[in-house]
């Protein structure tokens, strides 16, 4: 895992803010109720600053989800597996790192958001198909070439395919820190995933 350069992480830094300014004001206005000159009065930045990070006000508000990151805790936990553990290991332990309650929380708004106003759909798309390759980077790199590519594609897109469904409402998961008493009969997101977890163990 590669060591963010200072550039990087008030590049990083600029675009959260950017992308949080437009998340809050979609909340606040709705997707129609705001353009990109709000959001940059509101983050503090000019239009030509925002144009070098997003291409409009929907990339930006689909970004928002993935703003919330703790990259030296999350490089930490990898490099704490050891170098026996299996795919399942590494993608059991990278799922709980990345799939916090606030990321969990505002993909679910997103997609909320997403059926009410579709432009914002392939952004939507577009950030989930980038944890899954982030996912599929870090389990590459980290299972050192002792399993087939393959095999990697098999069991990331299995278990995203998996979290799909929580992010909809297809199925009745109550996400991290929501009450279980407004989700009578739910299961929780930990059960949800270890459930998951044991179908990939045993193979279906």
């Amino acid at each position: 895992m590669t060591k963010h350069s200072l550039r990087d992480i008030k590049r990083e830094a600029t675009a959260n803010a950017l992308a949080e300014a437009a998340f809050e004001l979609a909340r606040e206005r709705g997707l129609d109720g705001f353009v990109v000159e709000d959001v940059v009065q509101r983050a503090g930045y000019s239009r030509r600053t925002f144009a070098n990070h997003f291409s409009c006000k929907e990339e930006a508000v689909a970004a928002a989800a993935v703003t919330f990151k703790a990259i030296d805790e999350a490089e930490e936990l990898i490099a704490n597996l050891p170098e026996s553990a299996s795919p399942l290991d590494i993608l059991h332990q990278l799922m709980k790192m990345q799939l916090t309650a606030e990321l969990l929380r505002r993909m679910r708004e997103l997609v909320a958001f997403s059926k009410r106003h579709p432009t914002l759909e392939p952004y939507v798309l577009s950030l989930f198909r980038g944890l899954q390759s982030d996912a599929q980077e870090i389990m590459r790199e980290l299972s050192r070439g002792r399993y087939p590519e393959e095999y990697i594609h098999l069991l990331v897109g299995a278990l995203y395919g998996a979290v799909l469904p929580l992010l909809d409402g297809s199925l009745n998961v109550i996400l991290p820190g929501q009450p279980s008493a407004e989700h009578p009969g739910a299961t929780t997101f930990e059960h949800y995933l270890d459930t998951i977890f044991g179908y990939l163990r045993n193979g279906f």
